[in-house]
Parts: structure tokens; C-alpha cells; sequence
């Protein structure tokens, strides 16, 4: 699988009733990568995954799989309570035609490095599809150390990629001293992406890469690509919306900044509730403003199926 580029963590977007929109799903998908994105990564902590039952994480994956077949990677988050039920999933991401999983640690349950290293290999061992390793401290309480990324490197020859959202750029290059080019990187902190390529960073999932993502490839294209000025123009205009990415309400966020480009609707399953009062407000400014100065810098945009 090519891990490289802009990927998506999409969001699950649901109807009126809270139901999974599929057919605005499949849209979406194939949306995101008429405008440059190599690929797509369901399930994960953006697309509320937690909130998913078990047979609708499976829905989920065929829609994304079918919408996108032939024109892109589909990764599929895996992240359960259990390691039954992760195996379970990655297995069935398998058989629905996925290109890959992203492995995340156990929900809730901060065990010890054994125990983890059990969990997510019980994962890499269920199918033979490419593998990246998420680390996300902040969220899950589990920190892969880059020692330890090694060792799993060195067992699973399907682990071929590591999501890293320490938030501290210096793991990337901590990650390369010790396995060289033996894994892809992708920064999963949206407002880290020019630092983190700047020390060894070859992709990028992306949150605002949902409702933007021609800005999303150009911004990262340009970053890979050297042409710092460039990059550090758009990324001035980017940053307040990319740090919308990296707060505890950041799926309302860009559901919101999703809603105000045009590209979805605000709705989200609870335990989480829309925006409201001045916060919403607030936000909502921010956004405008954006919106008011987009850029020219940005590349030429496809539009949505049907319009």
C-alpha cells in the first residue's frame, strides 16, 4: 500500500436520525480524491468510531471501499475494546477489499508494553494487508516509544507505516535514526505537518483535509517539495483552522468547517453534541474569515458529484 501523500481520517457523517449516510459517504470519498488525495482512512477517532457498532464499522468500510475502487487507498482504522474484536474487524476490512489498516491500541485500557505489543501484533498477524502503527498518547494513554516501533518493525514485515501524533516533531526523526527509510511516516497532527516533513515526514493524516483538501495536498506538495515560501503563505492562512484539529472537540470543528465550505453537516452522535452559543459563534468567525481570504495560491478544485 502506498502510505505516502495526504490521507483523510474522514469523518462518518449521519442523517437527520443519526443514521450513517452512506451515499454522502461514497461521495465524499471519491471527492477527496478528485482533488489529490492518495487515499482515505476510515474508522478512526474523527470518524466517532467509538460510537459505531461493530456491524456498521463494516458497512462503513464496503461503502468506502466500493466508492473508491480502482482510484485510491482505503485504510481501515482498527480500534476496539478487546483484541477479539480488533482482530475480528481487521479481518473483516480484509475481505471487504480494504488496501490496509491503521492499528490503534486498545480503547480505554493503558496496558504495558507487553501487553500492547501483544494487542496491535495480534492485529498485524490477522491478514496480510500493509500495516501503520497509530501512536497518539495524548488521546489513547499509550506511547509507542520509537525503540519499540523498532522491534515491531523488526517482527512484522506487514507493518510498513507509523502515524505519529506525539505532537513532538522529534520523534519523526527519532523514528529515521533508528530504521531509516524501513518505515513511512505520516504526521497526524494537523498543525505539525511543515515541521514534521522537514525532519522525515512522507504523508499526512489529515483532518481539514475533509473539507479541504486541495489546500491540504498543495500545503503538504509544497512542504515535501522544498518550496518553503509557498508553503509558509498558505500554511499563515491554514493554521487557525488546522489547530481546530488538536482540541477535545475537534470532530464538532471540523464537522463545522466541513458544514461551512459545503461539504457535509454538523451532525454527531453523542456523547457529543453540536456547538452552541458563543463557542459556536466563535468558531464559526474564525471559519468565515477563512473562507472570505482562501487563498489563490491553491490549485484548481473539483466539485462534488453534481454540481
Amino acid at each position: 500500500m502506498n502510505w505516502k501523500g495526504v490521507m483523510p481520517a474522514i469523518t462518518t457523517s449521519f442523517t437527520e436520525d443519526l443514521k450513517v449516510d452512506h451515499r454522502f459517504m461514497a461521495s465524499h470519498c471519491r471527492w477527496l480524491l478528485d482533488n489529490g488525495c492518495t487515499g482515505i482512512v476510515a474508522l478512526g477517532s474523527l470518524g466517532e468510531g467509538a460510537t459505531l457498532s461493530f456491524d456498521e464499522k463494516i458497512e462503513i468500510l464496503g461503502t468506502c471501499a466500493e466508492s473508491v475502487r480502482g482510484r485510491g487507498m482505503v485504510a481501515a482504522a482498527i480500534s476496539a475494546l478487546s483484541t477479539a474484536e480488533a482482530v475480528a474487524l481487521a479481518k473483516k476490512a480484509a475481505e471487504l477489499g480494504c488496501d490496509g489498516l491503521m492499528v490503534l491500541p486498545p480503547y480505554v485500557y493503558e496496558g504495558n508494553w507487553r501487553e500492547m505489543k501483544a494487542h496491535v501484533a495480534a492485529v498485524f498477524g490477522a491478514t496480510p494487508l500493509s500495516c501503520m502503527l497509530y501512536n497518539n498518547p495524548v488521546a489513547y494513554g499509550t506511547d509507542f516509544l520509537p525503540e519499540q516501533i523498532r522491534e515491531l518493525a523488526e517482527e512484522y514485515d506487514n507493518l510498513e507505516a507509523v502515524k505519529e501524533s506525539s505532537t513532538d516533531a522529534r520523534r519523526v526523526s527519532a523514528i529515521r535514526v533508528l530504521l531509516d527509510r524501513r518505515l513511512e511516516i505520516s504526521v497526524g497532527v494537523d498543525d505539525a505537518v511543515l515541521e514534521t516533513i522537514g525532519v522525515g515526514a512522507t504523508g499526512w493524516v489529515a483532518g481539514l483535509a475533509n473539507a479541504l483538501p486541495r489546500e491540504s495536498v498543495d500545503l503538504f506538495d509544497l512542504g515535501m517539495n522544498g518550496q518553503s515560501e509557498k508553503a509558509f503563505e498558505l500554511y499563515r492562512w491554514f493554521l487557525p483552522l488546522l489547530r481546530m484539529d488538536t482540541v477535545p472537540n475537534f470532530v464538532q470543528l471540523i464537522k463545522l468547517v466541513q458544514t461551512e465550505f459545503g461539504m457535509g453537516n454538523t451532525r454527531v452522535r453523542p456523547p457529543r453534541l453540536e456547538l452552541i452559543g458563543d463557542e459556536l459563534e466563535h468558531n464559526r468567525q474564525i471559519i468565515r474569515h477563512a473562507l472570505q481570504n482562501r487563498p489563490q495560491i491553491v490549485s484548481s478544485y473539483a466539485l462534488p458529484d453534481g454540481k
